[in-house]
């Protein structure tokens, strides 16, 4: 029985059907609202980047000058320095020998020893320029006194065991080198502080530029999504994941050359570091470990709030 012609089309159009190479549902997906990659991704990457290294290199400096600092008021701490003047007939040399006897037996006093001649006209001679004889010149004697660590005794406590014994002396307990070291190290930390917020507050103006950027070249996408029911806060979260990931790259690839440097400059130091004003320590780069986070957060806030405003104005 022939078939008839309504039936051979339709063989023939199932045949040609099935000659066909399945459709791929995936080439017809839409693409993303914000691309995984962007062209100018390397740029916002490397700009941010070198934010993050300088920020952690302010870190490393900061702490490694807070070490020297505390290093330093450490030792002027649990030292003391006593000027003694022969008075009558004593000699310089008997005058500091009492004193450091008297000293010695001071609660919170550890060791007292009187400095020999020499020692004394090498700290005076590079004020007095070169003098051939210093022997001539009533030179005054030195007695280093080393405190207590636990309870060390005060410069008043000092001066009265000197005075009981009718000695001429001034006691140095180092209060005013203190005060400056001090004062030096809360200044560090200040600056290092304020570097570390305008480093911030650049990062985060970098990423509001680029997600201003990127909402200009999908004005008309935002205008479709509103239209379709999506709400400020969604696309908005867009941009802030967006942006957030791309910092935390960079923040890494900055956290990395921080640490890097660092640990050259500690290789290069030898056991103090860059120099004993700055001894950076191993255990300093792990400061660099929080920065990729940071910087995404930066970076989340920024967009999250320069999307909203703009969304908000579409």
């Amino acid at each position: 029985m022939s078939r008839t012609p309504q039936a051979q089309t339709r063989t023939q159009a199932r045949k040609v059907r099935a000659a066909e190479p399945p459709l791929d549902v995936a080439a017809w997906r839409p693409a993303p609202f914000l691309p995984r990659s962007d062209a100018r991704d390397p740029a916002l990457i490397f700009v941010i980047a070198v934010l993050c290294f300088l920020a952690c290199l302010t870190t490393l400096f900061v702490i490694a000058g807070d070490r020297a600092a505390g290093g330093w008021a450490a030792q002027l701490t649990g030292e003391a320095t006593v000027i003694v003047r022969a008075s009558g007939g004593e000699t310089p040399d008997a005058a500091a020998a009492r004193a450091a006897e008297a000293l010695a037996g001071v609660p919170g006093v550890a060791e007292a020893r009187a400095l020999e001649r020499e020692k004394a006209y090498e700290l005076v001679r590079p004020w007095l320029g070169d003098v051939s004889d210093l022997d001539d010149l009533p030179v005054p004697r030195l007695v280093a006194v080393t405190l207590d660590r636990e309870t060390p005794a005060t410069g008043e406590q000092l001066t009265g065991a000197l005075k009981a014994q009718g000695l001429d002396a001034v006691v140095d307990d180092h209060s005013v080198w203190l005060d400056d070291i001090r004062r030096a190290a809360g200044v560090v930390r200040w600056t290092g502080a304020g570097i570390f917020l305008l480093i911030a507050v650049a990062a985060g103006a970098v990423v509001a530029f680029a997600t201003r950027a990127g909402l200009a070249a999908r004005r008309d996408v935002v205008e479709v999504l509103h239209l379709a029911g999506a709400e400020d806060g969604y696309i908005a979260r867009l941009f802030q994941l967006r942006f957030a990931g791309v910092a935390a790259v960079a923040g890494a690839v900055g956290a990395a050359g921080a640490a890097l440097l660092g640990a050259l400059l500690r290789l290069v130091g030898g056991g103090e570091g860059i120099s004993p004003a700055l001894p950076i320590a191993w255990i300093d780069l792990l400061a660099v470990l929080p920065c990729p986070l940071l910087a995404a957060g930066v970076a989340a806030v920024a967009a999250r709030l320069t999307a909203t405003r703009l969304i908000r104005d579409l």
